[in-house]
């Protein structure tokens, strides 16, 4: 997919928040017409301090292409039924996570496109060439990343107006991988943040344990975790060299004492809905 070089305008809603503010920061090194929107004092404050003009929110929705929606998850439902009856016709909504897409949380029109997009973030494989590089382990400054989009129209046009939009917002980009909406959400949260996030947070546990509960030195339980680490992830998921037949054991070992047999019903569509109201706070999600 080729991303078009024309410029068109962008509204980036909640541009003074914490992602609002790393998505115009990109925006604002692009040729594109970009307006900046923000409700609370303190985000029009830090976007006046970053250099850039606070736009009043029915004028960038009138004249823009594209809306980004750098707001909370918890937040979607309403701003959309807010912002989408106010755009023009042709226009293309961005929200950066799939959870209330796919939900049907958001105020939809027919002539306005949907699109999802959400960043990977840079790869424990990337091959990072400068300091700066490896200190961006979010992405969207230095650490090249790919990205993966959804859109639900399938004018090639619209596509490469959210491509090149991704590619601003989250660079430095290599690849934007297109799925659907229901495939985003399988993938975030269920891919990435049950499983993957959860597993973080797990060594972390896993980590204090043995430091606090059972007084190994903390310097030295961190090397060893985190070396490991890397050897675990390298040999789990590219097989750069086979685990050990004594590490198999306790490997099994670890399954049978901390996953439970079904885990795999985390991928099921009962159990994303089950996820995702929780996630937005809600009693359970129709469908």
């Amino acid at each position: 997919m080729s991303t078009t070089q024309e410029a068109y305008t962008i509204a980036v809603l909640g541009a003074g928040g914490k992602m609002g503010m790393r998505v115009s920061d990109n925006l604002v090194k692009t040729g594109h017409d970009v307006l900046y929107v923000e409700n609370s004092p303190a985000g029009q404050e830090r976007t006046r301090a970053a250099g850039r003009e606070v736009t009043e929110l029915a004028d960038a929705v009138a004249d823009a292409d594209i809306v980004v929606f750098a707001v909370p998850d918890l937040a979607l439902g309403a701003v959309t039924a807010q912002v989408v009856p106010e755009m023009k016709s042709g226009s293309i909504v961005l929200t950066l996570d799939p959870a209330a897409a796919y939900a049907g949380l958001l105020t939809t029109r027919d002539d306005v496109i949907q699109a999802v997009a959400h960043p990977c973030h840079p790869s424990i494989f990337l091959q990072r060439q400068t300091p700066e590089e490896w200190a961006d382990t979010f992405g969207g400054i230095a650490a090249p990343q790919d990205a993966i989009a959804a859109i639900e129209s399938d004018d090639p046009a619209k596509q490469a107006i959210v491509e090149a939009t991704v590619r601003a917002i989250y660079a430095p980009i290599i690849d934007v991988h297109w799925v659907t909406i229901k495939q985003l959400a399988q993938l975030e949260p269920t891919l990435v943040e049950t499983v993957a996030c959860m597993i973080g947070a797990l060594l972390n546990d896993a980590l204090n344990e043995a430091v606090n509960t059972m007084g190994v030195p903390e310097a030295a339980a961190r090397s060893i975790l985190y070396g490991h680490t890397q050897v675990a992830l390298a040999n789990g998921l590219r097989g750069d060299n086979p685990f050990s037949d004594a590490c198999l054991i306790a490997m099994d070992y670890g399954r049978e004492s901390i996953i439970k047999d079904d885990w795999k019903k985390i991928f099921r569509d009962d159990e994303l809905d089950k996820n995702l109201a929780r996630m937005l706070h809600l009693d359970h999600i129709e469908r």
